[in-house]
């Protein structure tokens, strides 16, 4: 059970896989389709003709409908994703700010700490293999601990008002980091991708068991149209894998800013 869904998880990451994947086994349930019908040889009659037809379209429909509820869901993540990205690096923007509001070497310090913290989380956008993270992330939590212990020493040692202000600014760095990773980590549930392989391979077998022609070419249209659905909401719901990513502009111009001072 657990190889299964981590196969598919890994599936899910690579859209261009999964299309071919998507078209072979589609093409494959018309075909399997048109086979069973041409062993009948029978013709439908007239009225069961109209009833299939209306069970085709009616799948076709419910197919279209959850793959436009999918498609939905994957532009809401990956809109959530990109604004994220914006408030992380308003969030640093700020704190290297109200460093001014601690003593000079503090805010030295802690400069310095952001600084390298902006670069970490460039390379937390950019990398695109999930085998790099983990000394990404190991660095990312052990520079997170030096920035709140260079910001709650002075706090604590003279607590003012002012102080406060910077130590809430790194409060909300170090979350913004929590809920970038949490919307990483929010993809479309893999209940929803069984469903709709399920419903696409049983619309594929009426649409080849209604088919008349007997050549098989025909029947790669619908699955070819699928399969694509399939590419793009895989392609935007993946946030390393494919061709859509999110871009860190707002990070890159922060550490550009921040590198210049």
């Amino acid at each position: 059970m657990l190889k299964s869904c981590s196969m598919s998880a890994n599936l899910l990451n690579f859209p261009v896989v999964l299309f071919v994947i998507s078209v072979l086994v589609l093409w494959l349930a018309a075909w399997v389709g048109s086979r069973v019908r041409l062993r009948r040889s029978a013709e439908l009659p007239e009225d069961a003709r109209e009833d299939f037809s209306v069970l085709l379209a009616a799948s076709l429909t419910l197919l279209g409908l959850i793959i436009g509820f999918s498609f939905s869901m994957a532009t809401g993540r990956y809109d959530q994703r990109k604004n994220l990205e914006e408030e992380e690096a308003n969030a640093i923007g700020t704190e290297y700010l109200r460093a001014d509001l601690l003593p000079p070497s503090d805010a030295s310090q802690i400069r310095a700490l952001l600084r390298q913290y902006t670069d970490l989380r460039l390379q937390f956008y950019r990398t695109r293999w999930a085998s790099q993270l983990k000394p990404i992330n190991d660095q990312t939590s052990a520079l997170q601990n030096q920035l709140w212990a260079a910001v709650s020493g002075p706090a604590n040692a003279q607590p003012t008002p002012v102080r406060a202000l910077a130590v809430a600014g790194m409060n909300d760095v170090i979350n913004s980091q929590g809920y970038t990773q949490a919307a990483w980590w929010n993809r479309i549930p893999h209940a929803a991708w069984g469903l709709m392989a399920f419903i696409a391979i049983f619309c594929n077998l009426l649409f080849g068991y209604g088919a008349h022609r007997k050549d098989a070419r025909l029947f790669v249209v619908l699955p070819i149209v699928v399969a694509i659905s399939f590419l793009l909401i895989a392609d935007i719901d993946s946030p390393r894998g494919g061709l859509i990513h999110v871009r860190p502009l707002n990070l890159e111009s922060l550490s550009n800013s921040l590198n210049s001072h």
